[in-house]
C-alpha cells in the first residue's frame, strides 16, 4: 500500500473549529492520536508519516491548543469532560465508530473518558506517558494540585511555568545527553506561541484547576480496563518527572497481558525515541487489530 501524505483539516464541532491532521487510507484501521500539554497534534508529525502505509491516522488539536479555536474562559468551560465530549463528537462527525487510541499526558484523561463511556468503539490503546493510576503521579503534582484546590496557592509559580523556560523543561528533562541532539527546538517554540495567544494562559490555568478531577475518574478508568480488557501497549519515558514509570507498570494490575516498554527518555519520549517506538506501535496494532 502506498504511503499517504498527511492532510490538514478543520471541522466545526459544537460551534468551535477543531483542527486535525489525517494520514493514511480511510479504509484502513483507524488510530486516533490525542496529544498532551503543552503540545498539539504536531507532536505526532513523524509517527503519522511512519504508520500511514498501513493505518488511517487522525490527530486532533484539543480546543485551546494548536490550530484549533481557543475561546476565552468566559465563553467556554474548559474541563476534561468538555474536551472529551468535543473529541468524541469530532470522531462521530468523521464517521469513525471503531478506532484505536494513542494517548499522551492530557490525551490520557480525554482518551480514557472516551474509552470508558464508549467501550464498544475502542479497539486498542497505546499510552505514551499517559496516566490512569495514582502510582504514576510524582511530587511534580503537589504544587499544581494545591493550586487546583483554591486557585491561589502557588499561583505565581504555576503561571510562570507557562513561559518558554517551562516548555523547554517539559521536553528536555529526563533526556539523556546522547539524545539531546534529537530534540527539535521547534517543539517548545511552537507550543509557546500557542500559550502566548491572548487569553490562552487563562485557558491553561482553568485546565490545571480541573485536572484534580481526573484523579477521581481513575477508578472508573481502571474498572473499564478490567471489564473490557482492551489490548494495551505502554511506551514510556522512564525518567519522566511528571508521570513516572510506575504509571506504566500499573497497567499490568488490571491488564496482565499489557505490553510495557520503558525507554531512556523523558516526558516526550516520541521526540527522542520515535525510531524505537514506531515499530513497536506498528507490530502491536498488527497483532491486535
Amino acid at each position: 500500500m502506498p504511503t499517504f501524505a498527511t492532510r490538514y483539516h478543520s471541522l466545526d464541532v459544537q460551534g468551535h473549529r477543531l483542527f486535525y491532521r489525517e494520514a493514511g487510507d480511510p479504509e484502513a484501521p483507524t488510530l486516533v492520536l490525542l496529544h498532551g500539554f503543552p503540545a498539539s497534534s504536531f507532536m505526532f508529525r513523524e509517527l503519522l508519516a511512519e504508520l500511514s502505509d498501513d493505518y488511517h491516522l487522525v490527530a486532533p488539536d484539543h480546543l485551546g491548543f494548536g490550530h484549533s479555536d481557543a475561546p476565552p474562559v468566559d465563553d467556554f468551560a474548559y474541563t476534561f469532560d468538555t474536551l472529551a465530549d468535543l473529541t468524541h463528537d469530532l470522531l462521530t462527525k468523521l464517521g469513525l465508530d471503531h478506532f484505536a487510541l494513542y494517548v499522551q499526558d492530557y490525551g490520557a484523561p480525554i482518551g480514557f473518558r472516551i474509552a470508558s463511556e464508549h467501550p464498544e468503539q475502542v479497539t486498542a490503546i497505546v499510552s505514551q506517558n499517559g496516566n490512569a493510576y495514582l502510582d504514576g503521579l510524582t511530587t511534580f503534582w503537589e504544587p499544581l494540585l494545591a493550586f487546583a484546590r483554591d486557585g491561589l496557592t502557588n499561583a505565581a509559580a504555576v503561571r510562570q511555568s507557562l513561559e518558554l523556560d517551562g516548555q523547554r523543561w517539559v521536553y528536555a528533562h529526563g533526556v539523556p545527553a546522547g539524545r539531546m541532539d534529537r530534540l527539535s527546538p521547534d517543539t517548545w517554540t511552537l507550543d509557546q506561541a500557542g500559550l502566548d495567544r491572548p487569553g490562552n494562559k487563562d485557558v491553561q490555568l482553568a485546565l490545571f484547576r480541573d485536572y484534580r478531577f481526573n484523579l477521581d475518574r481513575y477508578p472508573a478508568f481502571q474498572a473499564y480496563l478490567r471489564e473490557h480488557r482492551p489490548p494495551l501497549l505502554a511506551v514510556w519515558g522512564e525518567h519522566d518527572e511528571i508521570f513516572g514509570p510506575d504509571g506504566a507498570r500499573a497497567f499490568a494490575c488490571d491488564l496482565p497481558d499489557a505490553e510495557i516498554h520503558l525507554f531512556d527518555a523523558g516526558h516526550f519520549a516520541l521526540e527522542t525515541h520515535g525510531a524505537e517506538i514506531a515499530p513497536l506501535v506498528r507490530a502491536f496494532l498488527a497483532r491486535v487489530l
